[in-house]
């Protein structure tokens, strides 16, 4: 198993428009990303009941 060639990557991307179609494209890549970036607050450690309290305290 080698590493994925441009040739797989189209294939991908090809199956995922006809599962998907074009128009929900853009809102999986808006839920992907807003999962990675809670992933990574998580991974940093902040959660978002300490940012809220942060924001209330400075009130």
């Amino acid at each position: 198993m080698g590493r994925m060639g441009p040739t797989e990557w189209i294939v991908i991307l090809i199956v995922v428009l006809l599962l998907f179609g074009g128009r929900k494209i853009p809102e999986l890549m808006k839920g992907l990303g807003a999962g990675v970036k809670e992933f990574k607050d998580a991974a940093k450690g902040e959660d978002k009941t300490k940012a809220e309290t942060k924001t209330e305290e400075n009130k």
